[in-house]
């Protein structure tokens, strides 16, 4: 149903939210924490709720760290690598850009390039089978971390920009089928709550003030908890993913 007010649906602005309880699972290199990935169209917001961490982002700038504590607001734009490091049962709220996007794929996860080849290849490698166990879907998640774990790692060892320049190019490639989709998405999220704005300020400056009469109110509870995702356990609301 959407907003007679602003004429989409979803949280303000067409903004995602999410619940996350960032993974306590070790890897290799000792630190507990999720998925190394980027977005290629939505920059993403930590509110840090409970607990102890950090996020380690690798950029074209460098690589660099920022501590995570409750009341800490952090945030990234596009084509940051980002991956959460949980120090003591990080919790955060999850604010991301472009409503609905990072579940239709606008997330690619630091695959060792030979996985990146094509959509098919790729998504073997990081789909988690809805039809199996909690145990078994842990277990693929876990794995497909420390397959990440290990792109992510040759590329901040890499020696140049060129390694991370070609991880793009990879990631660009592999959601080129998706972007007509990803458009209308787009267009029915926050193009239309952009244009929505627009509207009303046509309306007031023509001292035209129906648009306040059709004011709604609404809550929700999440509509699923726990989900696997790439950083942690998920709780998601229907109307924001």
């Amino acid at each position: 149903m959407s907003d007679p007010v602003t004429g989409f649906t979803g949280l303000p602005g067409a903004v995602a939210v999410s619940h996350l309880c960032v993974y306590d699972w070790p890897a290799a290199d000792g630190v507990s924490g999720g998925t190394p990935h980027l977005h290629l169209t939505c920059s993403e917001a930590y509110v840090v709720t409970g607990g102890r961490g950090a996020v380690q982002t690798l950029t074209a700038s460098g690589y660099e760290v920022t501590p995570l504590v409750p009341g800490t607001v952090a945030w990234f734009t596009p084509g940051t690598i980002h991956r959460l490091v949980n120090e003591d049962d990080l919790r955060i709220t999850v604010l991301m850009q472009n409503n609905g996007l990072p579940e239709a794929g606008d997330a690619v996860l630091t695959l060792p390039p030979e996985y990146l080849n094509d959509p098919e290849t790729y998504a073997a490698a990081t789909v988690i089978p809805a039809d199996v166990s909690e145990e078994e879907r842990a277990r693929v998640a876990r794995a497909r971390r420390d397959l990440a774990l290990e792109g992510y790692r040759a590329l901040r060892a890499a020696d140049g920009p060129e390694p991370l320049a070609a991880f793009h190019r990879a990631a660009a490639a592999l959601v080129r089928p998706r972007l007509a989709e990803w458009r209308e998405r787009w267009r029915r999220g926050a193009e239309a709550a952009a244009s929505a704005t627009g509207d009303q300020l046509d309306r007031l400056e023509r001292g035209d003030t129906s648009h306040l009469g059709d004011a709604v109110v609404r809550a929700e509870q999440p509509s699923a908890y726990g989900k696997f995702g790439m950083c942690g356990r998920l709780d998601v609301y229907k109307g924001t993913v």
